[in-house]
């Protein structure tokens, strides 16, 4: 990093009284990848930096007041519901084992609270409508287990909605998508539009009644990625209220890693390796790749620059932050963990971004954006009974 020392101190300043809300953070599936969700094997009250981007004292130095905790299963397991409720179970034994620091969060009030306490509000977010195996009363189940937003789909399509990196199938959202959509609106449950194509944004924005999220995206205006935003639909978010989160994974911020992505993800397939594995198996086959073919390597003020487009076009209402720590193999220079979120606070302040504006981007519009949808939920609720819809009556 090039930021001077007093930019990191009056950032790590900032970010005491209005710390990170982090959209994305995949420690659970890591724990299952890793050890099984052995935590006496990781435990993260000590450093694991030799296995993990993401422990307690890393989250307390990178200054980090919530986080939403994703219960990603990949869409190629046979078994998608149990696997997620496995995941649910690991955020829930990582709350009970270290409640002085983190604290359950359903609410922008418990965030609130858990501020206050000087603890971190642990959420989860469910990264993948295949979780819900087409049933509304699933997604409810989900809700009642404490999931507080959805990422309608993964890398993969559903059978209701266009992924981002599939072959396009619905044109966006079927019947039955959206009925998902309203469903979630009125139970209070965020709707995620990470992953999905460009068309089912636009049909998910149509159909809300509440504001969305992008746990874990950036401009595709800056890097040219079928994962990232367009700028129509940043656009839109002003009317909408929602966040989007930028990402820090390499391969959504940096054109020139887009290509060198694309090559890895082939030399891990030829190897038996699933692209998004990071076992220490799957890491040192990367490790190799990489040393006959240097990986482009983005830095904090790479992240900016999404930032920096991003305020221009939705407002400095509409942002937030989504790391994806521990979803991704590779991570920007000055970004390598939790702890760097600083580093990036100072490259902003460096560039004259005002503490009320980044207390915006850290805290505020993620607090926000909660409360709006559970105000849209209490109203919902009133006049709304839960929707018993099948996919084969709206779909057929």
């Amino acid at each position: 990093m090039n930021s001077a020392p007093t930019s990191v101190e009056a950032a790590r300043e900032l970010l005491a009284e209005f710390p990170v809300v982090d959209g994305h953070n995949d420690l659970p599936w890591a724990l299952r990848a890793q050890v099984r969700y052995d935590l006496d094997a990781r435990d993260i009250a000590v450093s694991q930096a030799a296995h993990l981007h993401t422990d307690i004292p890393r989250l307390r130095e990178g200054g980090v007041g919530a986080q939403f905790w994703s219960v990603f299963v990949r869409a190629d397991l046979p078994d998608a519901v149990p696997a997620t409720l496995e995941q649910i179970d690991c955020v829930r034994q990582l709350l009970a084992r270290y409640p002085a620091d983190l604290a359950p969060a359903l609410t922008a009030d418990d965030m609130e609270r858990a501020r206050q306490d000087g603890r971190i509000a642990s959420l989860i977010g469910a990264e993948g409508g295949h979780s819900i195996a087409n049933s509304l009363g699933t997604l409810r189940g989900m809700y009642a287990l404490g999931v507080r937003y959805m990422t309608l789909t993964h890398n993969d399509n559903v059978d209701w909605a266009d992924s981002a990196t599939d072959e396009p199938k619905a044109g966006g959202l079927t019947a039955f998508g959206r009925e998902v959509v309203r469903e979630m609106n009125r139970i209070g449950m965020l709707v995620d539009l990470s992953h999905v194509a460009a068309t089912t944004m636009r049909d998910a924005l149509e159909t809300t009644a509440a504001p969305v999220i992008f746990s874990h995206s950036s401009a595709r205006a800056v890097c040219d990625h079928p994962r990232n935003i367009p700028d129509d639909v940043l656009e839109r978010l002003p009317a909408n209220g929602g966040v989007a989160m930028v990402t820090f994974v390499p391969k959504f911020v940096l054109q020139a890693a887009v290509d060198w992505t694309a090559e890895a993800d082939d030399n891990m397939r030829a190897h038996g390796f699933h692209p998004l594995e990071t076992t220490p198996e799957a890491m040192k086959v990367h490790r190799a790749f990489e040393e006959t073919n240097p990986r482009p390597v983005p830095t904090a003020a790479t992240v900016a620059d999404h930032l920096d487009h991003m305020r221009e076009v939705a407002g400095i209402d509409h942002l937030g932050i989504g790391g994806d720590y521990d979803g991704t193999a590779f991570t920007p220079d000055g970004l390598s963990d939790v702890s760097g979120y600083p580093n990036l606070i100072a490259e902003l302040l460096d560039r004259s971004w005002s503490k009320t504006d980044i207390a915006k981007l850290t805290w505020q519009n993620a607090v926000r954006v909660l409360g709006a949808a559970e105000d849209v939920s209490r109203d919902l609720r009133t006049r709304q009974a839960p929707s018993n819809a099948t996919i084969e009556s709206l779909d057929a």
